[in-house]
């Protein structure tokens, strides 16, 4: 195991730890989406490195994941580990795989993920009457 991953597990039973011995169930709301959120994260990068390593297609990692095959494609475009091979759609396929088991095997570095185009968000939700 990777020292990542001992640091990730640390957090999450850090956290499931304080949910137990917090006194009131409203007050173990934050740690248990906590420790979720970690857990969440780290099986997608986990399954991403199944994938890469070529130990596990993106069927049966979804499969040991208790997933359809549909949903981890936007998984795998969230992980640090292949989120650079995700299509326009925010999916990894069977080709975003393959390139990033060749980039592996050559030892070529995976591409910068590209960012998201900033977008306009209004301040206001509602409209100005008219003058």
């Amino acid at each position: 195991m990777t020292t990542e991953l001992h640091s990730t597990l640390a957090g999450i039973r850090a956290e499931l730890d304080a949910a137990e011995h917090v006194a009131a169930p409203e007050d173990a709301v934050a740690h248990l989406r906590s420790a979720a959120d970690q857990l969440t994260r780290l099986l997608d990068e986990s399954m991403a490195q199944a994938v890469l390593t070529g130990k596990a297609s993106l069927r049966s990692v979804g499969a040991s994941a208790g997933l359809s095959e549909n949903a981890v494609g936007p998984r795998l475009a969230r992980t640090r580990t292949l989120g650079a091979y995700a299509n326009d759609d925010g999916r990894v396929t069977a080709s975003g795989v393959q390139r990033a088991q060749y980039d592996h095997e050559c030892g070529v570095p995976r591409p910068a993920a590209t960012p998201e185009p900033l977008r306009f968000k209004p301040r206001r939700t509602t409209q100005r009457g008219r003058r």
